[in-house]
């Protein structure tokens, strides 16, 4: 709506994506704020609760907390970017496919295991994974119908390895799966997976803004892509509603947000690396993402090839939690981990 309201009335202000960017941002925050309370005094009565695994430390303490808010700042990040974004934009498009697409797989895991009552109902992970799948195919899709360059770069490398071409397809798919399923394994305790999804979003923002920017593309040394700089403010709405979920979601947590919400932030976190050709630094980026995913795979091997096990518990977090760290504490440190990391990986788009 800004961006037609521009277009229409010659208002130069709404055409700049920095200044929408910050209407989303603030449009979404503002709406998850004011709605939260209601959907969490919905989701009391309804019993919407999150059913928790019987073997997570200190289950009992969090059986009774109502989910699926990723709903809401979902509503809320769709909804900003209606009203502020370029609509006709084949990026956003993408955008907006991949949150919802994504969401809704989550929605749907969600609602069986709330139905059932039971952490390991919902989705079968084979249907959970096909789905996943075909919501990641339909993204590529519109990445390729509107001629996304399939050039592959990496970190301190001004130009591109090689060109993907046809191999875009199963890498992007590959990059959308990895990305949404570290993200969900990294929702186990009040707050963790909200933060480091903030300052990757911040991150991500950043570079597709500046791969879309003729200038900065040209002084930072990396490709410049026309139009991808509008999903600026797609990533800064997203932002805005987990900064509005947070409030309700720190500890001690009122409300989870549910493989719906972490699944849609994974797919769109992913969407963003492939946008901004920084498919590699989304391992630094999603530093803590991908340290909860290793610790899983560690685990599983090392059980499977030794009978033994590497940590008291996987997701590492969990292994923590029975060392007897603070719950709290271990947030904020691994706060502060994605927090440095994602500075270092800003750092290094200087250095090509």
């Amino acid at each position: 709506m800004l961006y037609e309201l521009s277009q229409l009335l010659n208002i130069n202000l709404f055409g700049y994506i920095s200044v929408r960017a910050g209407f989303a941002f603030f449009i979404a925050f503002i709406i998850t704020l004011f709605i939260m309370p209601k959907y969490l005094a919905w989701a009391i009565s309804k019993k919407a609760n999150q059913p928790i695994s019987k073997y997570v430390p200190a289950h009992e303490n969090k059986k009774h907390t109502p989910t699926m808010g990723g709903a809401i700042f979902l509503s809320a990040t769709v909804f900003a970017a209606l009203l502020t974004a370029d609509l006709s934009n084949f990026y956003i498009l993408g955008g907006l496919i991949t949150l919802i697409g994504f969401g809704l797989v989550g929605f749907k895991d969600d609602i069986g295991k709330i139905l059932s009552g039971d952490n390991l109902e919902g989705l079968t992970p084979k249907g959970k994974m096909g789905l996943q799948i075909l919501v990641a195919v339909l993204s590529t899709g519109v990445l390729l119908y509107a001629g996304f360059p399939t050039e592959f770069y990496i970190p301190f490398l001004k130009t591109p390895l090689f060109d993907l071409g046809y191999f875009s397809i199963p890498f992007w798919i590959l990059v959308f799966l990895a990305t949404t399923n570290a993200v969900n394994l990294t929702d186990g305790l009040d707050g963790l997976a909200t933060v480091p999804s903030i300052i990757a979003l911040v991150s991500l923002g950043l570079i597709v803004y500046v791969t879309g920017h003729a200038i900065f593309s040209q002084y930072l040394l990396v490709p410049n892509i026309k139009g991808v700089g509008e999903v600026l403010i797609l990533a800064s709405a997203l932002a805005g509603g987990l900064l509005g979920f947070l409030w309700y979601n720190c500890y001690p947590a009122e409300i989870f947000m549910g493989d719906t919400g972490s699944l849609a932030i994974g797919g769109f976190l992913a969407y963003l690396a492939i946008l901004g050709k920084s498919e590699v630094l989304l391992v630094l980026i999603g530093i803590i993402f991908v340290i909860e995913t290793v610790s899983v795979i560690l685990q599983v091997g090392s059980y499977k090839l030794r009978g033994e096990r590497i940590f008291l518990m996987a997701p590492i977090h969990h292994h923590f939690e029975l060392k007897k760290w603070a719950e709290n504490k271990i947030i904020v440190r691994f706060w502060m981990i994605s927090f440095i990391a994602n500075i270092l990986a800003l750092i290094s788009f200087k250095f090509r």
